[in-house]
């Protein structure tokens, strides 16, 4: 069989304006698919009333994340095997289609092998995710095909910026849109806008990356794809997203069924470990982990994930349960957490490409955000609201940097043939750090409220908006508790939150410490640069 001819390096040969324009529609696919993990958080109240499904409105939430999460290595793989455009193209239209089924669940009735309108969408969601996915781990792929190493730091910068961007607009959009929607489309409900609104601007992404993005092929013949081995990656990743997921109110660490999921997800990981070692082509290239930078930059990802999404699930429950703030003035207090992140992401990637040397930049990233946090641990019950904003936007600036640059640092160090599995596992990492963090940061929490107040005095245990919006556990929801006790209950708990927090994040930084500095590549052929 004939070897396919190597293609040509992007960045040399395409010009500046198809590049942009590639670009472009990359960026807002993927803002389409981060958008869409919070924009449904406003509009679930109005979902619930709607297709009356209560009991089930927090798997809404929970089937995009674990579609995303699960497939995210996946498509890595296919992305080194087959055309990246084929496979953004793919995942678009899949999370195109997923929005179209979302918007109409309901609108029929009750279906055959679907059920009611709830079932309907969870069971679209899921498809949603499944594109969505594709959506963030294209996204540094290709971004990483169309710039070389010294230059990609810039362009990287705006993925993180995009990304803090829509965690502040989904909420306000979704809000915006389930209270007014129906005024601009007569009997069509606001809330199924949320998901119509993807459709012209996910036609628009599709439109660019159709007429603008070079086909991006694989530089080898592929070989056969290892169905087995994705088997077992999903059904070791599913389980083990759905356990965290469950609400340890009603299925605690200890319940058999949350017990069994993780036993399932072991055995699966295990056998795909297993089977992945052998195989000629694996899902993941397990060779990876034996690059320091690969395997110290993934472990650090897996650290701050987890740190990101406690600020954001944890910080409004203090502001609505300590200060006594709306709903609505606890979502506003994240805008400034998402303009730090916004500033630190482009900062630290512009001046990654204009000097080099990403690793002071991660490390300063990560001082400022200890910072941050170490005021969050240590503010007092009675602290002004707007003193928060100014430590979030502080805990925001030191995120920044880590949006792009560990991605950057471990594209820089691999060979060209694995970028896609390399890349897509940052990124699972991320997640799935974001994932098990939340989920304990939520048992430390629910026991400090426990041990802190009376059984009967306890508020009642359900996801509150801002939960469903991070995709985080259930916790004591933002009812009007103003007791002294039970301010002092959430200050003590959300502090012990805080600690866990600056732990997480001093253990990213004894790992970045241990990230090689590689002289950036200036073109994307031959192999990783030699450490200095």
């Amino acid at each position: 069989m004939a070897t396919p001819e190597v293609p040509a390096t992007p960045a040399n040969t395409l010009a500046h304006r198809q590049k942009m324009l590639t670009f472009a529609g990359v960026l807002l696919a993927m803002f389409l698919g981060a958008l869409d993990q919070t924009i449904v958080s406003t509009a679930l109240p109005r979902i619930v009333a709607d297709l009356d499904g209560l009991e089930r409105f927090t798997w809404v939430a929970t089937a995009y994340l674990v579609a995303s999460t699960a497939l995210v290595p996946i498509y890595g793989k296919l992305a080194d095997m087959y055309s990246r455009r084929t496979i953004e193209v793919t995942a678009v239209i899949i999370f195109l289609i997923g929005s179209m089924l979302c918007g109409l669940a309901g609108e029929f009735g009750p279906l055959p092998l679907l059920g009611d309108g709830m079932n309907q969408l969870v069971i679209f969601r899921a498809v949603q995710g499944l594109g969505g996915a594709g959506l963030f781990a294209m996204a540094f792929i290709i971004i990483a095909d169309l710039f070389p190493p010294a230059e990609r730091g810039r362009y990287q910068g705006f993925v993180g910026a995009v990304f803090g961007t829509s965690s502040v607009l989904g909420p306000f959009l979704g809000g915006l849109l389930t209270d007014n929607g129906s005024n601009l489309i007569p009997g069509v409900a606001g809330w199924r806008l949320v998901f119509y609104v993807n459709l012209p601007l996910g036609l628009l992404a599709l439109w660019f990356i159709l007429t603008q993005m070079p086909a991006l092929r694989p530089r080898s013949q592929p070989k056969p794809f290892d169905y087995l081995s994705a088997g077992l990656l999903l059904l070791g990743l599913v389980p083990l997203v759905m356990a965290l997921q469950l609400n340890k109110a009603v299925y605690g660490w200890t319940d058999p069924f949350t017990l069994g999921l993780l036993a399932v997800s072991l055995t699966s990981i295990v056998a795909f470990v297993f089977r992945s070692l052998r195989h000629e082509n694996p899902i993941l290239d397990f060779s990876l982990f034996r690059n320091p930078v690969f395997r110290t930059a993934n472990a650090a990802l897996f650290l701050l994930g987890g740190a990101f999404l406690g600020i954001i699930i944890f910080q409004p429950l203090f502001m609505v349960n300590v200060l006594g703030v709306s709903a609505t003035k606890a979502g506003v207090s994240l805008i400034p957490l998402s303009m730090g992140v916004v500033l630190g992401s482009l900062l630290a990637g512009q001046m990654v490409s204009r000097y080099g040397h990403y690793k002071r930049w991660m490390l300063s990233g990560l001082v400022v955000l200890l910072s941050g946090l170490s005021l969050l641990a240590t503010m007092p019950a009675d602290v002004g609201y707007y003193r928060i904003l100014g430590y979030l936007f502080l805990c925001g600036l030191g995120l920044g940097p880590t949006m792009p640059l560990y991605t950057l640092a471990i594209q820089n160090a691999i060979e060209p043939r694995l970028l896609g599995q390399a890349t897509s596992a940052s990124q699972f990492f991320r997640q799935i750090g974001g994932a098990i963090t939340a989920s304990v940061l939520g048992t430390v929490l629910t026991l400090t409220l426990t041990q802190s107040m009376p059984a009967a005095n306890m508020p009642p245990l359900r996801p509150t908006s801002q939960m469903v919006a991070a995709d985080g556990p259930a916790l004591p929801a933002a009812a009007n508790t103003t007791s002294p006790q039970m301010r002092a209950a959430f200050s003590k708990g959300i502090s012990r939150v805080y600690l866990i927090n600056i732990l997480l994040v001093v253990g990213g930084l004894v790992m970045t410490l241990f990230v090689p500095e590689l002289p950036l590549r200036k073109t994307n052929a031959g192999p990783p640069a030699p450490a200095e």
